[in-house]
């Protein structure tokens, strides 16, 4: 026989921990939602409509063997870097490429490498060195560890551009050459 006080103080044990749960378990979810929102970057301050018409960009001439390793580069970039598609540029479009509303712009070769600071901060990100110039415009990074010059400068209104950086790695780890020698921040340290 089941003692009826037993049987009432569970049912108000189960009473009080369901409802406790379910606020505990909306609570945890909420939270979760929320620091993953936080964590996600944003594109731009005000999402909206992305431009589709040609981003301006100068194209100098390039030496044959840059022009073939840039050709080479274009080649193997995204059509889309997340939300940001790929637009139009108005020269050079076997150097230059631009992605979104503000644009994200890719260069390859006719800029000079940058000349850093032996203890300037430099990062490797996908398997390429990269070095951050902040500018009133926004960030330009540059390839350090490439034979040609590689160059994407991120608008300001852009969150973490060192993220979208990263989507270009992969290209220019199979179409540009690694060059003799980097900086010591480049080096991959094996343990």
């Amino acid at each position: 026989m089941v003692d009826p006080v037993a049987r009432s103080a569970a049912r108000v044990a189960a009473a009080v921990a369901l409802p406790c749960a379910l606020v505990a378990g909306l609570v945890a979810f909420l939270a979760l939602r929320h620091a993953g929102a936080a964590a996600a970057p944003r594109a731009s301050a005000t999402p909206g409509p992305q431009s589709t018409s040609a981003v301006a960009m100068p194209a100098p001439s390039l030496p044959d063997q840059t022009a073939t390793i840039c050709r080479a580069l274009l080649s193997q970039l995204p059509d889309q870097v997340r939300d940001r598609s790929r637009r139009p540029v108005t020269a050079g479009s076997e150097q230059n490429a631009a992605y979104g509303d503000p644009a994200i712009t890719l260069t390859c070769g006719g800029i000079p490498q940058p000349s850093i600071d032996p203890t300037a901060d430099v990062y490797l990100l996908s398997g390429v060195c990269w070095y951050a110039a902040q500018g009133s415009s926004g960030t330009t990074w540059s390839t350090l560890d490439r034979q040609v010059p590689v160059t994407v400068t991120v608008p300001a209104s852009y969150d973490q551009p060192g993220q979208w950086v990263t989507a270009f790695s992969g290209p220019i780890v199979t179409s540009v050459p690694s060059a003799s020698s980097a900086p010591t921040g480049c080096r991959a340290t094996s343990s």
